[in-house]
């Protein structure tokens, strides 16, 4: 199984059109990425979730082949597009989400939303409070450069705060080097319009998380500077279904590359704890 010999859909949606890829067989689990980069991160997972799972892979606005709004909108119109995704792919059974820091973010709100529609919210790299005034004016700085100077000049700074600094291991270097190629992919004005409307108006979904009733597995890299383990292990502590397991990794997207045999297999013993419909 691979990502390029997977079916592909568009569905249109409140933030523009969205490409969908199709591949596995099972009942259904919606996968969404993290910014800055698209559904092609996902491919150190996808063979074996595939063989357990029917695999719906969104590229979100702006990224890989979603063109995306050219105004602001809210993580709530994403998760209002994900609904319109089940709905115009006839997906009526509950789905696993699997959202990587922003998918987990829309993960959350359609967990919170339309309980009926999520049978489980899986959060790898997702941080949950919004960001601190230094973060958001180094942010708003990013937002700014890329305007002016696209991806290609921003592209190390970024690959850095996603995967880490210390590139030493095979994984950590495939992990870069698909980072690096999801940035510089897409629609650069839909991917400027993605990090103004969603990384700067990131909102605390803490109580949101506390609160929901969805069953919940957090996941988190031990060193991502960007995602406080302590605070993803608390938080699923209050949970009245929630799990949290920590990986190795120095960003949001690593763990999907120096511990995707880790991440998978956590992935499917969480499934398999609340036994997939047919079975």
């Amino acid at each position: 199984m691979s990502m390029q010999h997977s079916a592909a859909s568009v569905v249109e949606t409140t933030v523009g059109p969205l490409t969908v890829r199709r591949m596995g067989s099972g009942p259904p689990a919606i996968l969404w990425h993290s910014m800055f980069v698209d559904s092609e991160t996902f491919s150190p997972l996808v063979d074996e979730l595939g063989r357990h799972r029917d695999l719906f892979l969104v590229d979100g606005p702006g990224h890989g082949s979603s063109p995306g709004p050219r105004r602001i909108y809210s993580l709530q119109d994403c998760a209002v597009a994900a609904i319109q995704i089940l709905d115009g792919l006839q997906l009526d059974s509950p789905v696993d989400w699997v959202g990587n820091a922003w998918g987990g973010h829309v993960g959350i709100l359609v967990a919170q939303g339309w309980p009926g529609r999520c049978r489980t919210l899986t959060m790898i790299g997702t941080p949950a409070y919004p960001l601190s005034t230094a973060q958001r004016r180094k942010t708003a700085l990013l937002v700014a450069l890329y305007r002016v100077l696209g991806p290609d000049r921003l592209s190390p700074l970024v690959v850095n705060a996603l995967v880490g600094s210390e590139k030493a291991t095979e994984e950590e270097i495939a992990a870069a080097e698909s980072v690096d190629q999801s940035f510089r992919r897409g629609d650069r004005q839909g991917k400027y319009w993605a990090m103004r409307s969603l990384m700067l108006r990131r909102p605390d979904l803490r109580a949101v998380l506390e609160s929901q009733q969805v069953p919940t597995l957090m996941m988190a890299g031990r060193d991502d500077p960007m995602n406080d383990a302590q605070e993803a292990a608390r938080l699923a502590s209050l949970m009245s279904r929630g799990g949290f397991k920590a990986l190795p990794g120095g960003g949001h997207v690593a763990p999907l590359f120096v511990a995707a045999d880790e991440l998978t297999q956590s992935v499917l013993d969480f499934w398999e704890t609340l036994q997939p419909p047919g079975r």
